[in-house]
């Protein structure tokens, strides 16, 4: 099949409103789909269109292996029921109970428990829906006063209510595979790139430990997000905006991708087409599609909100959204930048106590690893602000493009300036999802599942994004490993990342024929640093009598390490997408 990777020279390949059909060419790569004007550039480059019709081959024969890959980590998932929950399931508790016995005007002003109700009315209207479910399996739990209550009857439905919800997110990563072009000289079902996106998004390491042992609905949410990046694959637009702006009311966090959402639907769905030099055509603007869009988003905003404006409580439900009290940093620093900002912090006002160019008084110690939830100021380097986490988040995901925006910087601009059909969409919603996670304010380690599901589209695509894929996800995922902390689940996260990654490298390296490693010494050394890590901080520093008095060291040394891995691949990422800017050269005769 004809790539679109500037690593194998063939241009780009998603694009434009036309239908689409497979194109395949004798180099075997892999791609998405295609419209009939790169089926007529493969077909003047040697390749040939296979019709659409042939799709249904394109699931490895009937399609049995993605109902056999969906039961199996369905049977997984039932098997970690009785496994360690964390705080997160007496917060879920809690809203079901909220929700259950208060009336909808009270749901954003309750305080009884610590855990208040802090995700958008969607999500909440969710738990109000699973309330009336969990009053069958055990009334108590619904109960706003009954602190960490946590039943039998309670933990199989709180369990079940993940795995069932979690349908739709194997509904989504279906439609996903339906956008993943067969290859032409397919060998066997292992060789098929719709069988690799199914076991990178269905077998997922991070979702299978945050929803189904520490307990979220991570599943359930980012079934939301593949469903409209498939659907805007198949260029069923209104719907992809539809089920994006629903995703937005049910978690917030998914803002920060709305930058390419926004910018793309504007550029390729309300302008219908561009000039010969690709720059945009201002007179093919069609006034139908934009107020469509309009009325679509607003209109699901508007069933979201409604309730709260009627009742004047809107200040209250965004004070609630959007809490910045909370601190630069969760308990446990995500790794990225600011864990870094942080590290030498701690490592410039030990150095200054030491050498005495500072008082012990001014060394903050522990105020950032103690694992508490609040906000606190720098030793030596500058506090950082609210203001400064967006400016630094903005300026990652944007960029101002030189006057004739040939040499533009990657960015969520390039969808106007240079836009590249929905491979480009989808590599600037990674970067917009990486971009919030390195410069955020108060990030959650678990939001690197952002950019790791729909990287694994990528992955599949070429050989360069597979190899990033491998980097961000690896060392993703390991960041992860401090969620659990209990030593029975130590042996379960061990051999499911085990599982996974092996599942990914060598399936990668397959499909993409390649003889030799898909990444290069430096990556592999870096990713093999990462079992020595483990070993010491989940084995060795444990036994130490340093345990005690430094508990924050394994903590500090895993964000440290991973922020490292993750920054590397988020500025791969971008060296990619800038090699795709440039314009392909022409070959002379």
């Amino acid at each position: 099949m004809l790539s679109h990777d500037p690593d194998l020279s063939q241009g780009q390949l998603l694009t434009g409103h036309a239908p689409r059909v497979d194109v395949s060419c004798a180099d075997g790569t892999t791609g998405f789909l295609f419209t009939s004007g790169w089926a007529k550039m493969a077909a003047s480059r040697g390749g040939h269109v296979v019709a659409s019709s042939s799709r249904s081959k394109e699931a490895g024969g009937d399609g049995s292996w993605f109902v056999t890959l969906a039961l199996g980590v369905s049977l997984l998932k039932c098997l970690l029921i009785e496994t360690y929950h964390s705080t997160d399931f007496e917060v879920h508790r809690n809203w079901l109970a909220i929700t259950h016995s208060l009336p909808v005007s009270r749901w954003y002003y309750e305080a009884t428990s610590e855990w208040t109700l802090d995700y958008p009315p969607f999500f909440a209207w969710f738990e109000y829906a699973l309330s009336h479910a969990a009053h069958y399996f055990d009334s108590e739990m619904l109960k706003v006063e009954n602190f960490n209550y946590a039943s039998q009857a309670t933990v199989l439905f709180q369990r079940f209510s993940v795995i069932v919800t979690d349908v739709f997110f194997i509904y989504a990563t279906k439609q996903c595979c339906s956008c993943v072009a067969d290859r032409k000289e397919q060998r066997s079902v292992l060789d098929n790139p719709a069988f690799v996106l199914a076991g990178l998004l269905l077998w997922n390491f991070g979702l299978l430990i945050v929803d189904h042992i520490h307990f979220q609905y991570n599943g359930f949410l980012s079934g939301f997000m593949l469903l409209s990046i498939a659907r805007l694959f198949q260029e069923r637009y209104i719907e992809s905006a539809f089920l994006f702006s629903v995703l937005l009311n049910f978690k917030h966090i998914y803002l920060y991708v709305a930058p390419a959402y926004g910018i793309y639907f504007l550029r390729s769905y309300c302008f219908t087409a561009s000039n010969s030099d690709g720059s945009l055509r201002w007179r093919s603007f069609s006034f139908r599609r934009f107020i469509s869009l309009a009325l679509i988003v607003s209109a699901v905003f508007a069933v979201s909100f409604a309730p709260f404006v009627y009742m004047g409580q809107i200040p209250q439900v965004l004070s609630r959204l959007f809490p910045f009290k909370r601190g630069l940093c969760h308990a446990y620093w995500a790794p990225n930048f600011w864990a870094l900002y942080n590290a030498a912090d701690k490592v410039l006002s030990i150095m200054g106590a030491r050498l005495q160019l500072l008082s012990p008084d001014s060394v903050r110690a522990g105020s950032m690893t103690g694992g508490l939830v609040q906000e606190f100021e720098h030793s030596v380097l500058p506090s950082v602000t609210p203001m400064a986490t967006l400016l630094c988040t903005g300026l990652s995901i944007l960029s101002i493009p030189t006057p004739n925006h040939s040499s533009a910087q990657p960015s969520v601009l390039c969808l106007w300036f240079r836009p590249r059909g929905p491979r480009g969409f989808l590599r600037c919603l990674i970067l917009c999802a990486l971009g919030s996670f390195m410069f955020g304010w108060h990030v959650h380690e678990k939001a690197i599942l952002l950019a790791i599901l729909p990287l694994s589209l990528l992955a599949v695509s070429s050989a360069r994004d597979a190899s990033l894929f491998l980097l961000l996800a690896t060392t993703g995922h390991y960041s992860l490993f401090p969620l659990l902390f209990t030593a029975q689940e130590l042996p379960i996260k061990i051999l499911l990342m085990a599982i996974f990654t092996v599942f990914s490298v060598s399936f990668l390296r397959t499909m993409f024929r390649r003889r030799g490693p898909l990444l290069g010494w430096l990556e592999t050394l870096y990713l093999c640093g990462l079992v020595p890590l483990g070993a010491f901080c989940e084995i060795i520093y444990p036994l130490t009598p340093w345990q005690q008095a430094l508990p924050f060291i394994p903590l500090l040394l895993t964000s440290v390490y991973c922020a490292l891995g993750i920054g590397y691949a988020w500025i791969g990422l971008y060296v990619t997408q800038f090699a795709e800017l440039k314009p392909a050269k022409k070959k002379t005769s």
